[in-house]
């Protein structure tokens, strides 16, 4: 079997799914209030990766991944009822309705996993459409002790009523600030000042009956937090015993802590079996954000020539759990790969057949198992392409075996003609030409001044493990 990298274990650990045959696995899904960037795309292809090998051995896999389109407040730690929930926000910035807002970003996004070749997850369960259920666990909590209302008719869980909370991120109750110690302009402490104790988190926000996205319960008008809406789809989705739980990094604490809590409270056992998360993406060696003002959508890789599976390999080219500072160079070179990749498969295709290869398709396949060292299987393939001793038929078979689980449509050209390359724009071969020469002996001055000029003619030049690769700009004649 396979092996993933456990949070809670704090190792990498044998995945055997506690129902023969069957692996059932969760990830916390986008909060739909604006397009999902390259950055939130990445951690999606980490349970694609799963779901893809798991197959390989044999498995069936029964995939759920929740839309939020409501709860999530811009303070993601916040208890306020007062507090910006993302999704309103959005619609009141641009005068349209929540729904409106949610369901145009959850196309979106989804529209983004189609190009990225990520699998549908088989449920798919919005947090608006499951509001009942929410408010039953909310009273089950209550009923069990794990939580308890209070006057202004919010619901609160109570920390100290589960042992073991902080296995996941190593964080100590005892160790936890209080709100008001960690935002000092809040010198009454706010909304903390219904709570038991100061780690306590909101199940149930009390709300006005005239905010948009709130329904009645026994306690008031009000609406879900955020973490009981994952614990509520999750169990409802796959049941009480769940194989691997995924997300980005910066879930552990305190969404999936809290979500954690409240699952094994609601069924009196440990819930996820393993928790694998995914590390941050840089880009050009930040952070994507917004008010960075270096966000990159996949649209943005259609804009510049590139297709979208270049992020896909880009991606590929560092281990899921690895950060990784993503640059429009190594897009640029991803995209070059992907290219001559596709053409050669198409060519090994026109040869006699053969058998896989088996000693590179032992390295694929083992990498892929030992938590998915996708950059270990991708320098094997790179050996095998270049192994003249290979015959073409074993070389496309080991790749297409491969692309099963990579997912990058290396074989797009089998059996099609194939467009003919834009044409160099003039002047730009001999550029090309002199800058390899450069590059050979080691004249780095000469080889970035090339590029520039280069890049002046339309022509964009990146350097890989193959030698340097060019693409034209679709603008340049």
């Amino acid at each position: 079997m396979f092996r993933l990298y456990d949070t809670r274990l704090r190792a990498v650990t044998e995945i055997q799914p506690a129902r023969r045959g069957q692996l059932r696995m969760y990830t916390c899904g986008p909060t739909v209030y604006r397009p999902a960037h390259v950055g939130n795309l990445r951690a999606y292809l980490l349970p694609d990766l799963i779901r893809r090998n798991a197959e390989r051995h044999g498995l069936s896999v029964v995939a759920c991944q929740n839309i939020t389109d409501v709860g999530h407040l811009a303070d993601d730690d916040e208890s306020d009822p007062q507090g910006e929930d993302k999704v309103l926000a959005a619609a009141a910035a641009t005068g349209t309705s929540a729904r409106q807002i949610a369901l145009r970003y959850e196309d979106e996004f989804r529209a983004s996993c189609d190009e990225l070749n990520l699998l549908p997850p088989d449920f798919a369960p919005r947090a608006s459409e499951s509001i009942e259920t929410m408010i039953d666990m909310v009273r089950r909590l209550i009923d069990s002790g794990h939580a308890y209302p209070v006057p202004t008719g919010s619901v609160y869980f109570d920390v100290r009523t589960f042992a073991d909370y902080g296995a996941i991120s190593g964080n100590r109750l005892e160790a936890l600030r209080p709100r008001s110690e960690r935002t000092p302009h809040q010198s009454d402490g706010g909304v903390d000042a219904d709570k038991r104790f100061h780690a306590d988190w909101a199940l149930w926000k009390a709300a006005p009956a005239d905010r948009e996205l709130t329904w009645p319960t026994p306690w008031g008008t009000g609406f879900p937090g955020w973490h009981i809406e994952c614990s509520a789809l999750s169990l409802t989705s796959l049941g009480d015993v769940i194989d691997i739980h995924t997300g980005g990094i910066d879930l552990r604490f305190p969404h999936h802590e809290d979500e954690r809590a409240q699952s094994d409270s609601l069924a009196g056992r440990e819930v996820v079996r393993h928790w694998v998360h995914c590390e941050h993406l840089l880009f050009e060696g930040r952070k994507m954000a917004k008010s960075t003002g270096n966000v990159v959508l996949l649209a943005d890789l259609a804009e510049r020539g590139l297709d979208p599976l270049a992020a896909r390999l880009a991606f590929l080219e560092h281990r899921y759990r690895q950060q990784l500072n993503l640059t429009w160079d190594t897009l640029t070179a991803a995209d070059a790969t992907l290219r001559r990749w596709r053409e050669r498969v198409a060519d090994w295709a026109d040869e006699p057949s053969r058998p896989m290869c088996a000693e590179y398709w032992a390295r694929v396949a083992g990498a892929l198992d030992d938590d998915l060292d996708t950059p270990a299987a991708l320098r094997a393939l790179r050996e095998l392409a270049a192994d003249e001793q290979i015959p073409a038929g074993s070389k496309f078979e080991t790749f297409a075996a491969a692309d099963r689980i990579l997912g990058l449509d290396l074989v797009r050209l089998v059996g099609r003609p194939r467009p003919a390359p834009p044409p160099l724009p003039e002047g730009a071969e001999a550029k090309l030409a002199e800058r390899a020469a450069a590059r050979e002996h080691q004249d780095f001055g000469a080889s970035d001044r090339l590029r520039t000029e280069l890049a002046a003619l339309g022509v964009s030049v990146v350097d890989t493990p193959e030698g340097q690769a060019w693409t034209v700009s679709p603008a340049t004649p």
